[in-house]
């Protein structure tokens, strides 16, 4: 592995998000000093048992804090600041963002008690700040969310171009159409290198304009003669808007559920958005409203179990229930990994006579990250000297770094997280060294490592079960009670009193062959008993269970 140094050369690093779509987290470091862009989360699997939020390990930045100048934010999408109110205590930096990505990091700051210890600097849209070894200037762009922002960094060593998450859109709604005037005025400048969005990179067609979903929706849901249920990303404030838009037009009053739909629609008006939203009607009220004049726009399009949407379906709402003939419209894209989560809504939704219409039925979202027509376009207008995707998995970066080639850009590399890559006109992208990386999780309310033991230890009891035995023995190693044995998980065991006697014959066989002495030895004796029970188990069910022994002295002889 090459060397580097981290006062002479400009690198980049990924701690999160070159790998995977989520979680993002980008580090770059000239002249001796580290610049963080982004610091978000991802959603856990059912490989993290009890779990519903992931991070990336902060620790090899952590051990440069006092070298990390500022931490970016590019726009308010969780994969992108999610992470902010968890990680900041270990990294002290000042915080940087527009004024919409800035209340909502203010209110996830304020719910974990470091509002008031934060240093928090809200920039303008398009504006610029100074920082020792770098200036970022803040560059708006089209998104699913409003004040979407690509950043680009100053370095001594040349310009690099940051895009976050973007797409074209002639129609918006919300902000301004992508400048590609600015953007190629940026290009004929010099740009070292872009890193950039590859979620989309398969897509061969343009990912499409908000305004025409808008134009869509008015027509579908002046068709609908039941209640209406639109749910999308509560953080997609133009289809928020949209949605209101629509509500209006077809002479539709508006309900908001979701406790994330609620924060991002106040934070939204707090920063100048939604001005002219539809009055929201009280929860309440949803039930004295007439079906065909509402509409309720809900979070949990991606079939998440306890969000708003879900809770409709299962009728956990006591103001709001839903009735056979009313549409749901899931105005989203299905996440990669979401197919069975949803799959099992939808299905759930039409046993109970719902009317659903996805994307895959009518024309009700677009995505807000470029196709490649629209990759095309940002190349062509940057022309950068090198080009680093970030931001998808492997096969999205490895495509993404062929597209940039075949768009005549000298140099590409498709990263993956801890590479340490050095960045420079003369040899382009290098890997030069790699940096510790992991995942945290939120386990309950602290962080944890993600494959430490007791989330590994979770995984063996939900695959495997769990035996307990309990045992009460004087100081000569006498039994004074029956052993307890408590069995949960392992099939068959609760229906079969043979296989606890098993058990107890184990406990009587070890308890008579053992010495006087190994009977006053605490962990000799229970191991040998935990593994002579795990053996059993393991023959009688092929299930390799978690076995605890509890063996406690009783004072007197």
């Amino acid at each position: 592995m090459k060397k580097y140094n981290e006062n002479n050369d400009l690198l980049f690093c990924p701690l999160g998000g070159s790998g995977e779509i989520g979680m993002n987290l980008n580090l770059y470091c000239s002249e001796g000093k580290w610049l963080m862009v982004d610091l978000g989360m991802t959603f856990a699997n059912d490989y993290y048992p009890g779990i519903d939020l992931l991070y990336p390990d902060p620790s090899f930045i952590e051990q440069r804090r006092d070298k990390l100048v500022g931490i970016i934010l590019t726009h308010g999408h969780e994969d992108h600041i999610g992470a902010v109110a968890q990680l900041w205590p270990s990294l002290r930096a000042p915080i940087y963002a527009t004024p919409f990505t800035m209340e909502l990091v203010k209110e996830k700051l304020a719910e974990q008690g470091l509002l008031e210890q934060a240093d928090l600097h809200v920039i303008p849209m398009g504006g610029t700040v100074d920082l020792p070894a770098f200036k970022v200037s803040w560059v708006p762009l089209a998104h699913s969310i409003a004040e979407g922002n690509a950043v680009k960094i100053d370095t001594k060593h040349g310009v690099l171009f940051h895009t976050g998450d973007w797409k074209l859109d002639d129609r918006p709604l919300i902000g301004e159409p992508t400048p590609g005037h600015e953007l190629a005025k940026l290009g004929q400048q010099g740009v070292l290198a872009m890193v950039g969005d590859s979620t989309n990179v398969f897509n061969p067609n343009v990912s499409g304009s908000e305004g025409e979903v808008r134009d869509n929706l008015i027509g579908l849901v002046a068709e609908q003669k039941g209640r209406v249920v639109a749910s999308t990303f509560a953080s997609n404030v133009a289809r928020l808007e949209t949605l209101g838009e629509v509500a209006k037009a077809c002479g539709r009053h508006v309900a908001l559920l979701g406790r994330s739909m609620d924060r991002i629609s106040k934070a939204a008006k707090a920063t100048g958005y939604l001005e002219d939203f539809p009055p929201i009607i009280h929860e309440d009220d949803i039930d004295n409203i007439p079906k065909d004049k509402l509409m309720i726009i809900c979070t949990g399009c991606q079939g998440e179990s306890r969000a708003a949407l879900s809770r409709l379906v299962n009728d956990d709402f006591h103001f709001a229930s839903l009735s056979p003939n009313d549409t749901v419209i899931l105005s989203s894209k299905i996440i990669p990994g979401n197919e069975l989560t949803i799959g099992r809504l939808i299905n759930q939704m039409v046993d109970q006579g719902l009317k659903v219409i996805t994307e895959k039925d009518a024309f009700v979202h677009v995505s807000g990250h470029p196709g490649q027509p629209e990759l095309a376009d940002m190349y062509d207008w940057i022309r950068p000297h090198i080009a680093i995707p970030v931001h998808g998995e492997a096969r999205h970066l490895e495509r993404h770094k062929a597209f940039a080639l075949d768009s005549g850009v000298k140099h590409a590399h498709a990263p993956r997280n801890g590479q340490i890559i050095r960045l420079s006109y003369e040899k382009g992208a290098e890997v030069v060294g790699e940096a510790p990386i992991g995942l945290l999780a939120l386990d309950g309310s602290r962080l944890v490592q993600a494959d430490g033991p007791s989330i590994n230890e979770r995984r063996r009891l939900q695959h495997n079960g769990i035996a307990m035995i309990s045992l009460a023995m004087n100081k000569r190693g006498d039994l004074v009670s029956d052993p307890i044995v408590s069995i949960h998980g392992i099939p068959g065991w609760h229906h079969d009193d043979d296989l606890f006697d098993l058990i107890l014959d184990i406990i009587d066989r070890v308890l008579e062959r053992a010495t006087r002495n190994q009977l006053k030895q605490d962990y000799a004796l229970s191991e040998s008993i935990r593994i002579k029970v795990r053996k059993l188990i393991r023959e009688t069910t092929r299930k390799n269970a978690q076995v605890i022994v509890h063996l406690q002295r009783i004072d007197g002889e």
